[in-house]
């Protein structure tokens, strides 16, 4: 740990900048989570891709991002927790997924290759779009995709590996393989699983196993032409590369600079520098919750104190509720309501400023600016988890407005926990399936 206990912010003027989102989702199949279920022999060159937040170019101030992307997550955070109950529900038929994200990434589909930007989901692992003949679809940015203008199309049958892979499928008449995903929203996709040539810069993947969407609806996608799955399940774009790793480094919300997402052997990048100081700790699996990143939080320390907080808290119970998961797609950070009333306890003892009672901004727990005419210290703030003590710029839990206030960038829930995306910004998240690990990296994301 870092020998300094506080982070030394100029609040005159406000200098603490406001952070935020990203997005990714996450489904969850009963299924085996294998990552060699699909072979793509093209597919061991890493590349990279541009993300761009749904956000991104808008005339909102910092304060109206936050708050868009705070009205984002909390639907998120209750779609994820139904995800998780349902799971261990035997009379829910149907599964229900995550949906939407808060980054978009670039890409092409088909041969000659169609430009889409698809909603980045780290909770999912379908890959789909909207495909020609639609029966119902929602307006999208770019072309509907259509099937019958590409050389290297082809239906998935029934009989396939891909198809016993979806949580829920059927067969058409021609023995074509059929899918269905309803999302916690009431939002759904409905079509024919195909294989398909992805590209993404000028690397090529062939064979990319997606569904063809017909008959699409609800809010939440209408930012992209679908969605691209990088969820942990056997579907999902990271599990069908042969090197099945991903990272991703997240700008500031504010950031003028887009965000980075990298594939395959490109995920370690820079890592391998001797002067690198990487941070690894193990994903935990979920028998209830296969697809979703499930971390090993062991403690919090504010400053020089470690909080007392159970390290049951964070445990997955038999239930498949609680345990604590990395998501790209939720702004805030979630703290199950004893953590987190632990940690506000403790931030308000530490922080020499008064609270404001009911701020405006959406947050929680909000400290009055205007009264302090001198340099604020804000406390150390350190995540144990298993193997890895990550200690958060201070730009990365407290944020800060014009109005005066400066806020903790953390919420409560009940039940699942979730390390959101406003913590994440500039480390680089490194994934990998096979070694079943997270890796934090410190980085510049807007250098990439």
């Amino acid at each position: 740990m870092s020998s300094s206990h506080n982070r030394n912010f100029s609040f005159f003027p406000m200098a603490i900048t406001l952070v935020l989102a990203f997005a990714i989702l996450f489904v969850s199949p009963s299924v085996s989570t294998s990552p060699n279920l699909l072979d793509h022999p093209c597919a061991k060159t890493g590349f990279q891709v541009t993300l761009k937040h749904v956000d991104f170019g808008g005339n909102f101030t910092k304060l109206e991002l936050l708050q868009r992307a705070m009205k984002r997550g909390r639907k998120r955070m209750e779609r994820l927790n139904s995800m998780a109950l349902s799971s261990s529900d035997a009379t829910i038929e149907a599964p229900i997924h995550a949906g939407n994200g808060e980054f978009l990434m670039e890409l092409s589909i088909g041969t000659s290759p169609e430009p889409y930007s698809a909603i980045l989901d780290t909770g999912s692992d379908l890959i789909w779009t909207q495909c020609k003949p639609c029966k119902k679809c929602y307006d999208q940015p770019t072309p509907i995709f259509d099937p019958s203008k590409s050389s290297t199309f082809s239906n998935v049958p029934c009989a396939s590996d891909v198809c016993s892979a979806l949580p829920q499928s059927s067969c058409s008449a021609g023995s074509n393989c059929e899918y269905e995903y309803t999302y916690g929203d009431y939002s759904s996709t409905q079509g024919t699983m195909a294989k398909e040539t992805f590209t993404f810069g000028n690397v090529s993947v062939p064979e990319i196993a997606f569904g063809c969407g017909s008959d699409n609806e609800g809010a939440g996608f209408n930012q992209g032409s679908g969605l691209v799955g990088m969820g942990r399940g056997p579907l999902s774009l990271v599990s069908q590369l042969n090197e099945p790793k991903f990272s991703y480094c997240l700008t500031s919300i504010d950031s003028s600079k887009t965000s980075t997402l990298l594939m395959g052997s490109q995920a370690n990048y820079h890592v391998n520098n001797s002067n690198i100081v990487k941070k690894t700790t193990p994903l935990i699996k979920s028998t209830s919750n296969p697809t979703f990143y499930y971390l090993s939080l062991e403690g919090i320390t504010i400053g020089d104190k470690l909080l007392p907080i159970e390290k049951s808290t964070f445990a997955i119970r038999e239930d498949g509720s609680g345990g604590m998961i990395i998501d790209s797609g939720t702004t805030l950070t979630y703290l199950e309501d004893s953590a987190f009333d632990i940690v506000k306890k403790e931030l308000i003892e530490q922080m020499t400023l008064p609270v404001v009672n009911q701020s405006g901004t959406g947050l929680e727990l909000c400290f009055d600016l205007l009264s302090a005419d001198h340099d604020i210290e804000v406390p150390k703030f350190v995540f144990h988890f298993e193997g890895a003590d990550l200690e958060l710029p201070g730009e990365n839990y407290i944020i800060a407005d014009s109005s005066g206030e400066a806020c903790l960038a953390m919420a409560r829930s009940n039940g699942m926990s979730i390390f959101g995306n406003v913590q994440q910004q500039n480390i680089l998240m490194i994934h990998d399936l096979v070694k079943e690990t997270i890796s934090f990296v410190a980085t510049k994301c807007d250098e990439l």
